[in-house]
Parts: structure tokens; C-alpha cells; sequence
């Protein structure tokens, strides 16, 4: 059986918004999720005076969080439909998010933005959708909920649908282009079957929306980068690295090397899922048996590539940022953790280029004094050691970053250029 092409959904929005309910309604419509879990969440909610709350606790798993009535982890949760295979990368509504649609395994093919037709446009949704468009998820699905809370009438999800539509194309997306879901996560109205408590819609349901995104494609002309997770040794195989194909292809008896380690070898045998691969291509994970190389040659952070292109060492690099949230003025000088593929690397800020007004995408300000939460900059950073970069351009997944310091995520952005260093 042919496989089913692979998607990943991230869902933004403002914090009450209903992102967690909307994602429980989703897998339990799908047949994710079975009746007798569902219920069991519903009698634990009506326990707790939440029962509003059962979807949303499809989504969490921790006490606390039950307790509080907030969802604040990450879940990643698998769907299908007739067409496609689904990720889900679930997004609540705190911060640290940011770092797992940058740099976790998945890139977010498309974002549902959540918003509640109850409240409208609140500065989160904002900031997430900015983010999309920064983190250059270009597909998005506006699913405007809580459609129970306003009678289901035309009137207020026309308006909701018309400040979302402002906010959308004034950061870049094409408004004519997408979709715009009247739902009740909490009910269930045109999730999977269309409602008729709004015979006033006459578009899709969040699930056919699903089915019409673009299937996003492999990047395999493009040369060879596999950013290692772990190395291990197996004593008689040797060494194993193990990562991510982002993009090219990987075949036994290629030679490649890995940056910034600097090292070279020969693909012996590759693996996925324990079953011996002829090749491999983007989103395959893997591990790698390669001659040649010691134990201690490879860690994580290293990034794998062709002898003849090999994965760039930066000397320096310029990014585009947007500022989430810091506590103070970041000014020259400052060295936060830069996480980019799997490497975390110390990087300074050497210069401010400009500050870039979001709306229009024009330069604000030239050499900047500071930046502050909300900005969005380009800047130059040195790494305080041997980094791995690209430009988000020619390497997406190699080319995009959070900013972290004092436990939370900072900044999030991308590679515009970089200096090479020779290693």
C-alpha cells in the first residue's frame, strides 16, 4: 500500500481560545480517541465543575494542569483522513511552543489559527500569526470557534471573519486563499460534518479543509543535510549517528562528512524504524552506520552533508527576528542560546541592522539602539563556538532558530546570510 503523503498542523491562537478543545473534538470525530475515554474526561470534569473542559483534556496530561483548567504541553498526536496522513504539533497558548515549531522535529506545514468569535482578535493571536508567517508556514486554515457562544449567527462570525482577514493580509497572507471555519469545538459544528445550525456557510468543514492542503514537498534535488540527534557506539557495528533527513537523499556507499566536527566517512548501511533502508529521503528519521569514523568523532549538533557541499560553518550570519518577550533592552553584546537544527550554541549580537515595521514589511529604523518584546529585526550574530548554519532560503529547517535565555524562548527567526568560516 502506498503511503499516505504526510502533513504537519499546528494550532495558534489566543489562550482560551479553545485550541486543546478543538483538537480533543477533532481526534475523538476521527475515531482517535474512544467514547469510554471521552466519557471517563467528562465525569472527571463535571467532578471538578469543568465540563466544558473534557476535549481540552484529551490534550493534557498533567495533574496540575487539570487542576489549573490550562493546557501547557506539547503533544504530538497522529490523525488520518481518506487523503492524508496528520501530525499534530499541538500549540497552547504559552511561549515555549515557538521553540518546538522551530526547532523541533516537525516544521509546521500548516497552522489552523483559532480564534473565538465570543472575543475576536486578542494580542496572542497576533503574535502566532506573525510567527507563522516569520517561521514561513505558508498554508493556514482560520477556524473561528465558539460559533455556540454567539447563537450561530452570520453577523458575528462575519465580523470575527473580517478583523482576522485584516490581520492576516496585513502580515502577508493571501486573504482569498483561505478558509474560514465557523465551529463549536465544544459541539462539534463543522468539524467533520457540515451543521446545519449554519446554513448560512456554504464552505468546507475543518477536516475537508484539511484534505485541500498542499502536500508540502520533499526537498530532495537539493544537496544532502541530516543535523545528527545522538551518536551512538554498538560494539561490532561501530558508529551511529542518528537524525532527521531535511533535505537531499541519503544512499549506502556515499561519502560525507559532518560539520563542524570536520570528520568523513562512508554510509555503510542505513535504518528506519529497524528495517534496512536503499535510501533515504526527507522526514525519514534514521540512524547511519558509517565507516570510518571514531566514537567520540560525532555529537549532537553536527550536521551530515556531501563531501562536495558540504554543511556550512559560520563565521558570522545575519537574521531577521521577531522579539517574544524579554524582561529588559537587548543591545550589542548580548549571548543568549541560540537552538537552531540540534545544536545549542552561546551566539552574540555584534550588530542591530534595522528594526522593520510587521505590517509593512518596510525598514522602521536604521542601527537600532535596542530591541524590546515585539520588534522585528535584522541583525548580526557571531557563535561564541563552530556552528552549523544556512540560509532559511536554501535550507529551511537548517536556516530557522529560537533565541532562549533565563528558561523561556526570547526571540525566534531565520537566516538571511551567511560568512563562511574555514574550518
Amino acid at each position: 500500500m502506498a503511503e499516505k503523503p504526510h502533513i504537519n498542523l499546528v494550532f495558534i491562537g489566543h489562550v482560551d481560545h479553545g485550541k486543546s478543545t478543538l483538537v480533543g473534538r477533532l481526534l475523538y470525530e476521527v475515531g482517535e480517541v474512544s467514547e469510554q475515554t471521552m466519557k471517563k474526561y467528562k465525569d472527571e470534569a463535571e467532578k471538578m465543575g469543568k465540563g466544558t473542559f473534557e476535549f481540552a483534556w484529551v490534550m493534557d496530561s498533567l495533574k496540575e494542569e487539570r487542576e489549573r483548567g490550562v493546557t501547557i504541553d506539547i503533544a504530538h498526536k497522529k490523525f488520518q483522513s481518506q487523503k492524508n496522513y496528520f501530525t499534530i504539533i499541538d500549540a497552547p497558548g504559552h511561549r515555549d511552543f515557538v521553540k518546538n515549531m522551530i526547532t523541533g522535529a516537525s516544521q509546521a506545514d500548516a497552522a489552523i489559527l483559532v480564534v473565538s468569535t465570543k472575543d475576536g482578535v486578542q494580542p496572542q493571536t497576533k503574535e502566532h500569526a506573525f510567527l507563522s508567517r516569520t517561521l514561513g508556514v505558508k498554508q493556514i486554515i482560520v477556524a473561528l470557534n465558539k460559533m455556540d457562544a454567539v447563537n450561530y449567527e452570520e453577523a458575528a462570525y462575519k465580523k470575527v471573519k473580517d478583523e482576522v482577514s485584516k490581520l492576516l493580509s496585513g502580515i502577508g497572507y493571501k486573504v482569498d486563499e483561505i478558509d474560514f471555519i465557523p465551529v463549536s469545538a465544544y459541539l462539534g459544528d463543522n468539524i467533520k460534518t457540515k451543521s446545519d445550525k449554519t446554513p448560512w456557510y456554504k464552505g468546507k468543514t475543518l477536516l475537508a479543509a484539511f484534505d485541500d492542503l498542499k502536500i508540502p514537498e520533499k526537498p530532495t534535488d537539493k544537496p544532502l543535510r541530516v543535523p545528527v540527534q545522538d551518536a551512538y557506539t554498538i560494539t561490532g557495528v561501530g558508529t551511529v549517528p542518528v537524525g532527521r533527513v531535511e533535505t537531499g537523499i541519503m544512499k549506502p556507499g556515499q561519502k560525507v562528512i559532518f560539520m563542524p566536527a570536520n570528520v568523513t566517512g562512508e554510509i555503510k548501511t542505513i535504518e528506519m524504524h529497524h528495517e534496512v533502508l536503499a535510501q533515504a529521503v526527507p522526514g525519514d528519521n534514521i540512524g547511519f552506520n558509517v565507516r570510518g569514523i571514531g566514537k567520540n568523532d560525532v555529537k549532537r549538533g553536527d550536521v551530515a552533508g556531501p563531501v562536495d557541499s558540504p554543511p556550512t560553518v559560520a563565521e558570522d550570519f545575519t537574521a531577521q527576528i521577531v522579539v517574544l518577550g524579554h524582561p529588559s533592552a537587548i543591545t550589542v553584546g548580548y549571548t543568549p542560546v541560540f537552538h537552531i537544527h540540534t545544536a545549542q550554541v552561546a551566539c552574540t549580537f555584534i550588530e542591530l541592522l534595522k528594526k522593520i515595521d510587521p505590517k509593512t514589511g518596510q525598514t522602521s529604523e536604521e542601527h537600532p539602539q535596542f530591541l524590546k518584546t515585539g520588534d522585528v529585526a535584522v541583525i548580526k550574530v557571531k557563535p561564541t563556538k563552530l556552528l552549523c548554519v544556512e540560509t532559511a532560503k536554501d535550507f529551511p529547517p537548517l536556516g530557522r532558530f529560537a533565541i532562549r535565555d533565563m528558561g523561556s524562548t526570547i526571540a525566534a527567526g531565520m537566516v538571511i546570510s551567511v560568512t563562511p568560516k574555514k574550518v
